[in-house]
């Protein structure tokens, strides 16, 4: 089963959260890919296919264990990768996020967020279905979503269905706050929209453009939800304070006048407060997420996973309904204070810290694997990253 068609079931409100800590089991990864080029996102389709973007301005779909390219978008900006140095080539742009249609290959549409250039040597970004089936899919591409706010920095960029197969869609602010909080503007946003681009019918009415379904973020890369459908995204923050923060539609989540601890003590009821701020100690630079359903590694079972980039690492956040038991404490991070949102306490664990590099991304897989890829080719790898085998997709699995 595919994870678009189980959030288009009807919500588990029965479901809990785990008590106990997710380090008390061993992992192993195995690398299914090597060699690839600062891949982005991940996305299966009904039928088990798997479909990747590489930032440099790849889209590869991987069956049976062979890899192919699926097509080459001709105006995305070049991204070209890096084994040193802090910045790659076209900044944090480039092929970024990708959504196979929820019944995919029927009909057989693929979705992709990139980075290009308008006339006027601006960067913008946009959303594009393409028939993958085609004999050349760059030229059955459809515009659905155009004219997202772009940079260097902060492009945000994550596709993917949710409940009703709506397209959900993150945007960044594109290095200017003030996009965030005007809701005319499609920067520093989360986005819903049917299938072929207009705006879902029961999006909120935010007097702003209709597409908009939160507003008032930084950089979010990451969208999941829970069984019971609450949506969760992940965020990046300026000076550490990366965010989980659950989303309420028309919710204002408070970029960029709020994102400091005391700040969200003292704002009022219109700035939603997130589960979870890592404050200046560290931070995460948290990018794509799941919430993990399948039997394969039991231990993460209903849990929120996000890669890491800066720390390097697997963030495992159990979100546990408020009342209810808490997993162990000791080598985690508790987010349970009165500047957090109170429907949850995250609590977040780390694993397979500086195994693999810079995790951006985690999925599961039709059969109820996990799997994530790696981003040490963009520059900002740490000690010991690239590895010559860089960038790669692996499989999670419990070690024996």
């Amino acid at each position: 089963m595919s994870l678009s068609h189980e959030r288009s079931q009807s919500p588990d409100t029965d479901w809990t959260a785990p008590t106990t800590s997710p380090t008390d089991t061993p992992l192993t990864t195995e690398a299914l890919i090597e060699d690839l080029e600062i891949p982005w996102d991940l996305s299966f389709a009904a039928d088990g296919t798997l479909f990747l973007t590489e930032r440099v301005g790849r889209v590869l779909s991987f069956v049976d264990g062979s890899v192919r390219t699926v097509t080459e978008p001709a105006d995305v900006i070049d991204a070209e990768s890096s084994d040193d140095g802090w910045w790659v080539t076209g900044g944090e742009g480039g092929t970024l996020g990708i959504a196979a249609h929820p019944t995919y290959p029927d009909p057989p549409v693929v979705y992709v967020y990139y980075t290009t250039m308008t006339d006027d040597d601006e960067r913008v970004n946009r959303v594009v279905a393409m028939d993958v089936s085609a004999e050349d899919p760059a030229a059955t591409e459809s515009v659905l979503v155009d004219n997202i706010p772009g940079s260097k920095i902060h492009n945000g960029g994550r596709l993917t269905f949710g409940p009703q197969n709506y397209l959900w869609i993150t945007t960044g602010d594109a290095g200017n706050g003030e996009l965030s909080v005007d809701t005319d503007s499609l920067g520093g946003k989360v986005l819903r929209v049917t299938p072929a681009g207009d705006p879902a019918p029961e999006n909120p009415d935010l007097g702003g453009d209709p597409r908009v379904f939160t507003y008032g973020h930084r950089n979010p890369q990451g969208l999941v939800w829970l069984p019971d459908g609450t949506v969760v995204a992940s965020e990046h923050g300026p000076t550490g304070r990366d965010e989980l923060n659950r989303l309420v539609a028309g919710g204002y989540y408070g970029w960029p006048d709020t994102r400091k601890h005391v700040e969200y003590a003292d704002a009022g009821p219109e700035v939603r407060r997130p589960l979870a701020n890592t404050g200046t100690t560290g931070g995460w630079a948290p990018s794509g997420s799941l919430f993990y359903t399948g039997d394969a590694v039991p231990s993460l079972r209903n849990r929120l996973l996000t890669g890491g980039l800066k720390g390097q690492k697997l963030l495992v956040t159990t979100l546990t309904p408020a009342g209810a038991d808490l997993p162990p404490g000791d080598v985690a991070e508790v987010y349970d204070a009165d500047w957090t949102d109170d429907a949850y306490t995250a609590t977040t664990h780390s694993l397979l810290a500086d195994e693999l590099g810079r995790i951006r991304h985690v999925e599961q897989g039709p059969d109820g694997g996990l799997y994530l890829v790696t981003s040490n080719r963009d520059g900002r790898a740490g000690d010991g990253f690239p590895r010559e085998r860089d960038d790669v997709l692996v499989r999670v699995s419990p070690a024996e």
